[in-house]
């Protein structure tokens, strides 16, 4: 996921088309619209199906580094998450309380260190969790009772930040919304 192409359709797609009709609009409810549309479904589908393939693998994987003075002190490595997972971690540090006029839960304070702990955790690749943040001696040792404390301990704030701005930019939240969806 080094870089995303974005455009209305890969120039590829338009194999043997003339070039003047490449970046054109398309009246989908002209014949013709409906003939180049169709030509082009098999390229459509596989791309949405490619999009949508994106699962929760140990396969894709990006190695980060925490140095100290040029003294790199451990090593992991994350992966992308999805959406439910930001909400996942959101919801468990989020406090709700009972609105009585309305007769509902509704949010009153997240706990956003909590939640940014646990983003960077969901976002650890198992293994690499397993030998880090769910380490029971250092939970001794530094007095923490689960992994999202121990990152909470063992990480500076501005490490934090330079992981999650990567763990959004891998998850696809930096890209710009112009980037994402052309009109």
């Amino acid at each position: 996921m080094d870089s995303i192409e974005m455009g209305a359709i890969n120039n590829s797609a338009y194999q043997g088309q003339e070039p003047e009709t490449v970046g054109e609009e398309i009246d989908p409810s002209t014949k013709e619209g409906k003939e180049v549309l169709r030509s082009y479904e098999d390229d459509i589908l596989g791309g949405l199906l490619a999009a949508a393939s994106f699962e929760h693998s140990e396969e894709e994987t990006y190695p980060m580094e925490v140095a100290r003075n040029g003294v790199v002190l451990f090593k992991f490595r994350v992966h992308p998450l999805h959406e439910e997972d930001y909400q996942k971690c959101r919801e468990r540090y989020t406090k709700y309380v009972r609105n009585k006029q309305l007769g509902i839960r509704v949010p009153e304070k997240t706990d956003t260190i909590a939640y940014r702990n646990a983003l960077i955790y969901e976002a650890t690749v198992k293994e690499d969790r397993e030998k880090l943040w769910d380490n029971r001696e250092a939970w001794r040792r530094l007095d923490v009772i689960n992994g999202v404390e121990l990152i909470g301990r063992v990480l500076k704030a501005g490490e934090k930040d330079a992981i999650l701005e990567y763990i959004d930019k891998i998850s696809g939240y930096s890209m710009m919304a112009e980037d994402t969806v052309k009109n």
